[in-house]
């Protein structure tokens, strides 16, 4: 069967594979030195930020095209490990070597003349659904529980000659100094912000330029638990990513993993020429329309429902939408708190201190709030596993904390279930102690380990069983 990959709201019929970076960096200005609170924000309403401008079209054509990711394996040496790529793979827009390529991978030639293999944005950002691949949506699939110097060391068994030679040991450079930080102990979860973290440890903030060697202390070992939310909320978020750390312009915030290989304030200042283009290309997403039948009665029966209930922190939809951006209290949303506490108990300032110093100031401010928004509602049916930290598999479980398993994975389909409205899993009796082997213990779901807890977000809980019908058809609507 092939999948359809739905970009833009235009449904192509293509597959998509892939593995993923998150983010382009984004600098808070000097200007702010002076203000003892300018690492965190309050929580409550996000303030509107003003943004650069940027061409949809030009952005879909850098995010598919340019190497934002500079570093990877040259080309002579992927090609003899790689599988051939099917056309099922290939997205469309995609110019040279990357029209052959799986469009989670992107290709360029180097000062030295080698073509470089590098890893872009949509292995984190593209998921399938049925038989649709859609792009801007997080991938609940993703898969970073294995070392990621792992595969170097396959890379490098095939380099050959001083040039190639020289381009591995670059990325192989930059994957030593990150690897340890970016291991995550579950499929699924994004480690982009120890990733983020991790590069400021061996980045000079002035000059960009990298040290083997950390100057700051690195993060800890083990990222916190983190889902990747779907690209298309970013049209109604006034600040990024479930703190609100992300103040100011969106575009330097986006594609913070190029100071993977990007050496010097020239490189970034490049990229940078393009990211608010790709900003607007993520703005113009819309989620893809449920495929499934909608009770247009049960609907309408959940709408008045879900606005007394949900809409002063999700918004309104239909004819008059609006949205109130707000960050809600640890204490008050309950759900579990080790991310947002994490960001806001001082322990990473240092890298807060890092943004201060950087080149790009004046226009962004790194400044998380303790709590986690109320995320837009656009779409909701198709970006399970919910909560920050995805521990609750269906929308079902979301409104009715009863439903919402201890220990689970997804079932081996990888299907949607329309119904309950996330995605096919199993109920497991044990967690991942219990687990025979590491293959295994990496697709179970444990609510009991730090930063995993499913608890919190028990509004629904107050509701009949017929008001949470209706309003899961409801948001299958939106």
């Amino acid at each position: 069967m092939k999948k359809r990959i739905v970009i833009g709201g235009t449904v192509v019929t293509l597959a998509v594979v892939g593995l993923a970076v998150a983010w382009l960096g984004g600098f808070l200005p000097s200007q702010f030195g002076a203000d003892p609170q300018r690492h965190r924000s309050p929580t409550g309403e996000v303030p509107a930020t003003e943004q650069r401008p940027g061409d949809p079209e030009a952005g879909y054509h850098a995010l598919v095209n340019e190497p934002y990711v500079s570093c990877g394996m040259p080309q002579e040496a992927w090609s003899r490990l790689a599988p051939e790529t099917d056309s099922s793979d290939l997205l469309p827009g995609r110019e040279g070597r990357n029209a052959e390529l799986p469009y989670s991978l992107t290709a360029h030639v180097n000062a030295d003349g080698i073509e470089i293999i590098s890893n872009n944005c949509l292995v984190c950002h593209a998921a399938p659904i049925g038989d649709e691949v859609v792009v801007g949506l997080g991938n609940p699939f993703a898969d970073f529980t294995v070392d990621a110097r792992s595969l170097v060391n396959q890379v490098g068994r095939y380099v050959r000659g001083p040039a190639q030679t020289a381009a591995w040991q670059h990325w192989a450079d930059r994957i030593e100094g990150i690897a340890p930080y970016i291991q995550t102990d579950t499929i699924g979860m994004n480690p982009a912000t120890n990733l983020s973290w991790a590069l400021m440890a061996h980045r000079d903030p002035d000059t960009m330029a990298w040290s083997d060697t950390p100057l700051l202390e690195p993060p800890p070992e083990t990222p916190v638990p983190l889902r990747t939310p779907p690209w298309w909320w970013m049209s109604k978020k006034n600040a990024m990513f479930y703190t609100t750390i992300g103040r100011g312009d969106h575009s330097r915030y986006m594609l913070f993993a190029s100071l993977l290989c990007a050496d010097t304030v020239e490189e970034l200042d490049e990229i940078d020429a393009y990211a608010p283009d790709i900003r607007a290309y993520l703005e113009s997403l819309s989620p893809p329309a449920f495929p499934g039948e909608i009770d247009e009665a049960l609907a309408a029966e959940g709408r008045p429902v879900f606005e007394a209930n949900c809409a002063s922190c999700h918004g309104t939809y239909g004819e008059a939408p609006s949205y109130p951006n707000r960050v809600i209290p640890l204490d008050k949303i309950g759900t579990d708190p080790l991310y947002a506490a994490t960001m806001t108990d001082g322990s990473l300032d240092r890298f807060y201190k890092w943004v201060d110093r950087s080149p790009h100031g004046g226009t962004v401010r790194a400044a998380p709030a303790e709590g986690y928004i109320a995320p837009p509602l656009d779409g909701i049916w198709a970006v399970a596993p919910y909560l920050h930290n995805g521990s609750v598999p269906s929308l079902a479980a979301l409104l009715d904390s009863r439903l919402r398993p201890r220990y689970w994975r997804h079932a081996e389909t990888r299907e949607h279930d329309a119904e309950a409205m996330g995605w096919r899993h199993e109920v497991l009796e044990s967690g991942k102690d219990a687990a025979a082997d590491s293959a295994e213990r990496v697709n179970i779901y444990d609510t009991t380990l730090p930063g995993y807890d499913n608890g919190g977000h028990d509004f629904g809980d107050d509701l009949s069983e017929q008001e949470r019908r209706a309003v899961l058809e409801y948001l299958k609507s939106l």
